[in-house]
């Protein structure tokens, strides 16, 4: 078995890697003359739509194929209390993660409420099966380390849609990568193949946890899924301030919890 030390440092290279590609894709591609000729104007938050849109096609082929319909069964035979309970129990693991980034942006009540809400969720709510920490007036505060490298100016780069994953940027997934690197959880210590059926789990729930919203999508979806990711992402940031929609122009006022 691999060791959780090899592993943080794999994903640790792995976030050089990503944050050497942020800066360089971070820099603004302008129009090139050659022979008279002007390429394009790129919109400066998507300069790779085009191949972003050939990922987000795969994507959307692979959820409507496969995790769609496996979600929506389990929808249908998943009574209500056991999937708010997994729902909560797989919550309750991010709070190691909203904790350790709510003191890295020096968020000391954030932290004390991530720290608050993983005690009383795992000690009186049946190991994070319940969450006791809303009833007691903790609402989830939720951190991660791509906020940590916005909330200190580290500028997001451009919009990339990773395949599997979803909308992301070069910020995001170095912090994504840290996250794993950095915050022990229940993966690390569940054994094969424990913990690739939990996981698979995790999905699921996400998944299906999303149907509803569905009816909200309109127009062309991958400009939909765009502006509602960025528009989430600004607003976790800056802790619910208002913050500038780069397409604002061009979509209305969108906003999903869960992208």
């Amino acid at each position: 078995m691999i060791s959780y030390s090899y592993r943080r440092t794999v994903s640790w290279l792995l976030l050089c890697m990503v944050s050497v590609f942020a800066s360089v894709a971070g820099a603004q591609p302008g129009p090139v003359e050659t022979s008279g000729y002007t390429a394009p104007t790129i919109h400066e938050a998507d300069p790779y739509e085009n191949w972003n849109r050939k990922v987000f096609g795969f994507n959307e082929f692979v959820d409507r194929w496969f995790l769609r319909p496996v979600a929506r069964t389990y929808r249908t035979l998943t009574p209500n209390l056991i999937d708010r309970a997994i729902t909560n129990f797989f919550d309750n693991l991010t709070e190691v993660r909203n904790f350790s980034n709510s003191l890295l942006q020096l968020k000391g009540e954030s932290a004390v409420v991530a720290a608050g809400r993983f005690t009383y969720n795992t000690v009186f709510g049946l190991g994070g099966l319940i969450d006791v920490a809303t009833a007691f007036d903790l609402p989830e505060r939720p951190e991660d380390f791509g906020q940590t490298l916005g909330y200190w100016g580290v500028g997001s780069g451009p919009y990339l849609v990773l395949p599997l994953w979803g909308p992301s940027n070069p910020r995001d997934l170095s912090g994504l990568l840290a996250d794993f690197a950095v915050v022990p959880s229940l993966w690390d210590y569940a054994e094969s193949p424990d913990k690739y059926y939990l996981r698979a789990v995790q999905v699921i729930d996400k998944r299906a946890g999303l149907i509803p919203a569905e009816r909200l999508v309109s127009g062309d979806r991958y400009t939909f899924f765009r502006s509602a990711y960025l528009q989430r992402r600004e607003f976790l940031i800056n802790d619910g301030r208002p913050a500038h929609d780069p397409f604002a122009d061009d979509d209305e006022d969108l906003m999903l919890d869960d992208f």
